[in-house]
């Protein structure tokens, strides 16, 4: 496999994990147990239904649905038939999803019937918005509106084409061909579409799955959601590549990921740190069996060191890892090795991966320059121009700190930095420190205008069930663990913090709240 990965493509991934672990369990949803071999033939009949459609090399198709079996078919289908991946965020509304439909220019939309309770189908048709370019949608379900498929009878529809024609359209995919395209996830302005190719998306995963570690037969809970380079690279693709079994949930719970960890002896689950945090903090985990769990991947700006700590002690989990990445960079720049000592896990986010250049400028950007970095937004050259230098140097919009090992730290995005009296402020860094009060399970903070400052911190924070503690307690404890300047000079109590779907704080959103 490893020899393949300059001339590799994400279909020929999927042929050979069917001819090596063609017996081996590849996904478990439910009741339904589907081998290696199952999983190969599934992907080839989605493949036949796409070019029964009519989808030609090149074109993009896009997936609109939560983490399932058929999430994983549908979209390795379109991409065997030389299709180019769009993946769409679940927490995207109507006109959200649309605006991504009309940039990509998708000739195919798979899109689930309802989940968690709204109708994908009904919020992408009440935008009224004319999608010139989309041919089908095939609803990932029974029923479906008249102008639209079910997924059964699309499948149908690719019958007449004999597998020999699939595997030449396969076999025609170019490693230097776009396999994907990633949407950011558009928390400032509009989204831009990252394109990366299949040798980027092989190589890259076949790394990750290197450095953590995954093995043939482990059992991988994938939490987080496949519109999501961690969801779909890090957890479909690196599965691929080593045999392990894909797990796929499609809500984040807590309790559903405790009971999905002993039911199916769970032994690789990667997710960010707040749902480890809720996971170490359950009422009832000591009824679970969680003793089965030896791998947990995770990154933020802010993991604190007690986390990582827990996991060791409390879960006996072996291998605990942070890594850092962006959709730009083909979702992986740094990663931490198996071994690190707890304090560089916490407090870093590892170095870079091989053949990877990471440097820091002097307004503290980080600086990206390697294989995995994106061929460019889609059609969009300004906006390409604006983020990778003529050098080849990706602008990752982060501030961060590498130390002498070369472990990278980011400490903030150059967005969110706000000035308190001549003073550059950090939320990160200041979110990292408030972290430590035992009486916080989560907190952001955010810069707020002041009269005589310019501007100063205001923190908003998620308490620990039935603490006491106030809005002074906690001001009066900063002034005692930071530099004046960082003291937040507000702090609001929340339920919860607004995160998007890929589990970042929407900081916009708790700016307006002020």
């Amino acid at each position: 496999m490893r020899e393949d990965l300059e001339r590799g493509t994400v279909p020929g991934l999927v042929r050979y994990a069917a001819e090596r672990y063609g017996p081996r369990e590849a996904v478990v949803e439910g009741r339904t147990r589907v081998t290696y071999a199952e999983l190969g033939e599934r992907v080839e009949r989605a493949a036949a239904a796409c070019m029964a459609a009519g989808v030609e090399p090149g074109d993009r198709v896009a997936v609109w649905a939560p983490n399932t079996l058929d999430w994983i078919v549908s979209a390795l289908g379109a991409v065997t038939a030389g299709a180019v991946l769009v993946p769409l965020n679940t927490r995207f509304k109507g006109a959200e999803a649309a605006y991504v439909l009309d940039k990509s220019r998708a000739k195919l939309l798979f899109i689930t019937g309802t989940f968690l309770g709204t109708s994908y189908v009904a919020s992408l048709r009440r935008t009224g918005i004319v999608l010139p370019h989309l041919e089908q949608v095939v609803v990932l379900a029974d029923g479906a509106p008249e102008d639209f498929r079910t997924w059964k009878d699309f499948l149908a529809g690719g019958d007449g084409v004999p597998r020999a024609a699939v595997r030449a359209r396969a076999d025609a995919v170019e490693a230097t061909a776009p396999s994907d395209i990633v949407f950011t996830s558009g928390t400032t302005g509009r989204p831009k579409g990252a394109v990366i190719t299949h040798a980027q998306t092989l190589r890259c995963y076949e790394t990750w799955a290197d450095l953590a570690g995954l093995a043939e037969g482990d059992r991988y809970l994938i939490v987080n959601p496949f519109f999501h380079t961690f969801g779909y690279k890090a957890g479909i693709i690196a599965c691929l590549t080593r045999g392990a079994v894909m797990v796929p949930q499609p809500v984040s719970g807590t309790d559903t990921v405790l009971a999905n960890i002993v039911a199916e002896r769970i032994t690789v689950l990667p997710g960010p740190p707040t749902l480890l945090q809720s996971l170490l903090d359950h009422p009832a985990r000591s009824s679970y069996d969680l003793s089965t769990l030896r791998l947990v991947v995770t990154g933020a700006a802010v993991v604190p060191l007690s986390l990582v700590t827990r996991l060791r002690t409390e879960l006996g989990v072996g291998t605990v890892l942070t890594a850092y990445g962006l959709s730009e960079a083909s979702g992986i720049v740094t990663m931490c090795r198996r071994g690190d000592p707890l304090e560089v896990v916490a407090t870093t986010s590892g170095r870079p991966i091989p053949g990877t250049e990471v440097r820091v400028d002097g307004t503290g950007e980080v600086l990206v320059r390697g294989h995995h970095v994106m061929t460019g937004y889609f059609e969009d050259p300004d906006g390409t121009a604006a983020a990778v230098d003529p050098d080849g140097w990706l602008r990752t919009g982060d501030v961060g700190v590498l130390d002498g090992a070369g472990n990278l730290r980011i400490t903030d995005r150059i967005k969110d930095m706000f000035v308190v009296g001549g003073f550059n402020a950090y939320p990160a860094e200041i979110e990292q420190l408030l972290a430590t009060h035992p009486d916080l399970v989560d907190v952001a903070v955010v810069g707020v205008p002041d009269p005589r400052l310019g501007e100063v911190a205001k923190a908003y924070a998620v308490r620990r069930p039935g603490s006491p503690l106030t809005a002074d307690d906690l001001i009066a404890w900063a002034r005692r663990e930071m530099a004046n300047y960082k003291v937040p000079r507000q702090v609001a109590f929340v339920a919860e913090l607004p995160r998007n779907a890929s589990g970042k704080v929407v900081k916009g959103e708790l700016r307006a709240r002020h």
